[in-house]
């Protein structure tokens, strides 16, 4: 018969140890993470078993698959304290991303902070979409705006071996980690960063081949409803579209066609309901040419195209 886990006491772990345990020494990764996944599983978590993996091997300084081949070890009382305080902030709500200062997107490790949106797969979209449309072109020149801990542009010019970019974003601090990622990566040398709001930073320079976003689409009186790891941890700067949320597609739509080569390509990620009024925004202007919409894995409208007519 199944029986409840032991409640928790303040500090994370077990008011006292199950049955079975007989000592702090019985505190192996396995039974570490067991207990981890229940206690994350009550406290509404979407998923325990990969957020205790996550979190603990970045304590034990491990990658997620070393923990099966080390299942039997016995953490220590230093890791073991560690480990609690990273479980009772997310029991609390706080993302495992910004917990462990990290998150893998189109393959890559990228630092996070508070300062910048978690990457999201949907968002590799983009990446692809990029990826395509700049596979014939010898050393694109592109902008990514709105760029964050930097996953697009960085992504994109690790992937195209010529690709150059120039990454803008409002926040300082938001610079300083997606120049970290560059740096990281390999391909600073070919990304400039850039302080300032959408494409005012490169307004006036020659004309690029791409243009990239993901730009805030929530619209304002949404984003209370929200899941309380995005509404109370990301950055409220990353999330507001305004009231309809669309503000930044308005201006970032016009600001876009003296920026754009003939042919050139804009790529806008969006949410999921945004697909017409988006698309609406680039029919206003006759110099686009408005490519179909990528669908994600859910067949929900992801990524916006538009070209620049010749």
């Amino acid at each position: 018969m199944r029986t409840d886990p032991p409640q928790p006491a303040p500090s994370g772990e077990p008011a006292a140890p199950p049955p079975a345990a007989r000592s702090a020494d019985d505190w192996t990764i396995g039974r570490l993470l067991s207990w981890t996944t229940d206690y994350l599983k009550r406290h509404g978590a979407e998923s325990p078993r990969l957020d205790a993996e996550v979190m603990l091997a970045h304590v034990l300084g491990y990658e997620r698959v070393q923990l099966y081949t080390h299942y039997e070890d016995v953490v220590g009382e230093g890791p073991r304290k560690r480990y609690r305080e990273l479980v009772k902030r997310r029991a609390e709500g706080a993302p495992v991303a910004y917990l462990v200062e990290r998150k893998e997107f189109y393959s890559l490790r990228f630092d996070v902070t508070p300062a910048v949106l978690i990457p999201r797969p949907e968002t590799e979209y983009v990446v692809l979409g990029f990826l395509e449309a700049a596979k014939g072109l010898e050393a694109p020149t592109a902008v990514d705006v709105g760029t964050g801990s930097g996953c697009l542009a960085v992504s994109c010019t690790k992937h195209h071996p010529s690709a150059r970019f120039v990454a803008i974003d409002v926040s300082p601090e938001a610079l300083d980690v997606a120049r970290r990622n560059a740096e990281r990566h390999g391909v600073a040398d070919r990304i400039e960063f850039l302080e300032g709001d959408l494409l005012a930073p490169v307004a006036g320079r020659p004309a690029f081949d791409l243009i990239v976003s993901n730009p805030p689409y929530i619209p304002t009186g949404d984003i209370e409803g929200l899941e309380p790891g995005v509404r109370d941890f990301e950055p409220r700067l990353a999330l507001d579209g305004g009231a309809d949320g669309l503000d930044c597609y308005r201006r970032l739509v016009e600001q876009a066609i003296p920026l754009l080569k003939p042919g050139g390509r804009l790529i806008l990620e969006i949410g999921e309901a945004q697909d017409e009024d988006v698309r609406g925004l680039l029919a206003r202007h006759p110099e686009y040419r408005i490519l179909p919409t990528v669908r994600d894995l859910q067949n929900y409208p992801r990524v916006v195209h538009a070209e620049r007519a010749d």
